[in-house]
């Protein structure tokens, strides 16, 4: 009767995800198993409807009739003899069995198609997700209030659920492998508990099941296992009573490994199917002795810069010194950081802050609710609710840019970020950031001067051997100040693959700057406004200034009201 305050928080966060999946489902339209999705999703439909698992004969089909790939197989690796290996591990389409099979129920029992992409397959794999996640959260919560108030667990996990990117990969890419890790994690932290509580078997099964099937989720959780290894290690003296304890249960240990290999197995016996190999190297490249610390502190996509609640997670760690869990929670903790910092594409391919840390939030989870906890119980106690409810405002409202994808998945920027920030309607010289560090106001009362105009629609075509030049000025001399371009372009083709120049030229000076036509803010098959702008020096002389469309395919579109500016 007196935890109620975290019971709430978990219906709040749960409405939050059942909401958001709705708001971003488009109709029938909604398809979740597209991408790096579709990697891990693959090997159910090749199995059960298909029974293909290695030649992938019904991919062109489906691929055609649903665009999932993203363009090209990369998802799977073709070996000499044409056959196809999966590039992803299969534990996420284990876990995503029941929905399928939902999914599978329907769309044979209505008008869809039974071909494993139709609308009822994707509903049950999203919604599926955020079971997952839902059961997850209300297990989270019983393990947080063993060691916290009440008031301290419903903070931690609204900070959790809608301060971070966790809403992102758990509602809306939710067919991604994190959410369903997520789950594990909690999992393996229940039994851990379970097990130092009362040494029993079945616990020491489950904590070894747990990690070898998260191993093939995703090979680098399989470091899970520092958790019951370093739990009880807080003090000397619950040291030696965890390793009297280990040995007085030694075969124990022989569960964890049994049940472990028995997790890894489905994926060897794939393996050894598809390859004739128990084992199969998927290809990643990490750099551990030069990791990417831009991970956390970077305007690329940092973790710390984009989500700033989970500063509490790391600050957490100074707040635990007298739990079970201290040097279980560090050590991974650290170990899972490194690991993820130091991946060869430290850009995660596409994300929203730090994507590959939102498994193991649950871990970070005990470390920030201690330091909530002290937080509440200071003087500052009334400090922290502005501050928290600024946090979940500024990530609710970054996740909807991140989704209309104004926010951009990979190629963020310091001063992109900064214009974008809390804006609800960012401007073509604002996209242009992207691009180009320049940036120049456009205001009414700044004096300038039009050098050249196009102002009826012209139609026109470029290609990567014959740029099309739109814009041309010469003349002998050129003040300090703006060269800004402002116009309208229509892609008919190229439009993803396209930019807008401007170049200069003069006696002692050349600069060049390009935008891309693909901003955040513009659409295939329609005029979209695009500005941006670039300072030169003082006394140019003899200067040639040129607009013009590069690409690196064919382009094809029109132009109108395009503009080339000095302004002082």
């Amino acid at each position: 009767m007196t935890k109620r305050i975290s019971l709430f928080t978990c219906v709040i966060i749960a409405l939050a995800l059942v909401f958001t999946r709705l708001h971003y489902a488009e109709g029938e339209d909604l398809k979740v198993t597209t991408w790096d999705a579709f990697g891990y999703y693959m090997y159910v439909p090749s199995t059960v409807i298909y029974g293909d698992m290695s030649e992938l004969n019904w991919f062109p089909e489906v691929d055609s009739t649903y665009q999932l790939s993203g363009g090209s197989l990369y998802q799977a690796r073709q070996q000499e003899d044409g056959t196809y290996v999966n590039k992803y591990l299969g534990g996420v389409a284990i876990m995503q069995l029941p929905s399928f099979v939902i999914g599978h129920v329907i769309a044979k029992n209505s008008h869809y198609k039974a071909d494993g992409f139709s609308p009822p397959y994707q509903y049950a794999i999203a919604f599926g997700a955020i079971l997952y996640v839902i059961v997850a959260l209300l297990m989270l919560r019983r393990i947080l209030l063993r060691y916290y108030t009440d008031l301290s667990v419903a903070m931690s996990l609204l900070l959790l659920g809608l301060a971070t990117n966790f809403i992102q990969y758990t509602a809306i890419d939710s067919a991604q492998s994190h959410a369903y890790i997520f789950f594990l994690y909690v999992l393996v932290l229940y039994a851990t508990i379970k097990w130092h509580e009362a040494a029993k078997a079945k616990w020491a099964a489950l904590i070894g099941l747990t990690i070898g099937f998260a191993g093939i989720c995703r090979p680098t959780e399989l470091i899970m296992l520092f958790i019951p290894l370093l739990w009880g290690h807080h003090t000397r003296e619950s040291r030696k009573e965890k390793w009297a304890l280990v040995k007085r249960y030694r075969r124990h240990i022989l569960f964890v490994l049994l049940f472990g290999l028995i997790g890894i197995a489905p994926q060897l016996i794939y393996w050894k199917v598809v390859t004739g190999s128990f084992v199969y190297n998927v290809g990643s490249k990490w750099y551990f002795l030069n990791p990417f610390f831009r991970v956390l502190f970077g305007f690329e996509n940092g973790w710390f810069i984009y989500t700033p609640a989970t500063i509490l997670f790391v600050v957490g760690f100074f707040f635990i010194k007298k739990y079970p869990f201290q040097k279980s929670v560090i050590v991974f903790c650290l170990l899972n950081l490194w690991i993820i910092m130091a991946w060869s594409d430290w850009k995660y391919s596409a994300t929203y802050s730090m994507r590959a840390l939102v498994q193991s939030y649950p871990v970070f989870a005990l470390a920030s609710t201690a330091l909530i906890q002290r937080w509440l119980a200071g003087k500052w106690k009334y400090v922290f609710y502005p501050i928290a409810a600024y946090l979940i405002f500024v990530n609710v409202f970054q996740i909807g840019q991140y989704n209309d994808t104004v926010l951009h998945y990979r190629d963020m920027n310091r001063r992109y970020y900064s214009s974008i920030y809390l804006n609800p309607s960012p401007t073509p010289m604002d996209m242009s950031l992207l691009d180009t560090d320049e940036s120049f106001a456009l205001l009414n009362d700044v004096p300038s001067t039009t050098l050249f105009s196009l102002g009826e629609e012209t139609a026109f075509t470029s290609s990567s051997t014959a740029p099309a030049i739109l814009l041309t000025n010469t003349g002998e001399d050129l003040n300090r100040g703006w060269l800004v371009v402002q116009g309208d372009l229509l892609s008919t083709s190229g439009f993803s693959s396209s930019y807008l120049n401007l170049h200069i030229k003069a006696d002692s000076f050349e600069k060049h700057s390009k935008i891309r036509l693909f901003s955040p803010i513009s659409k295939e098959g329609a005029f979209n406004p695009y500005a941006f702008a670039m300072e030169i020096p003082q006394d140019l002389r003899h200067y040639t200034i040129t607009v013009s469309l590069e690409t690196t395919g064919t382009f094809e579109g029109a132009v109108r009201d395009l503009t080339l500016d000095l302004a002082e």
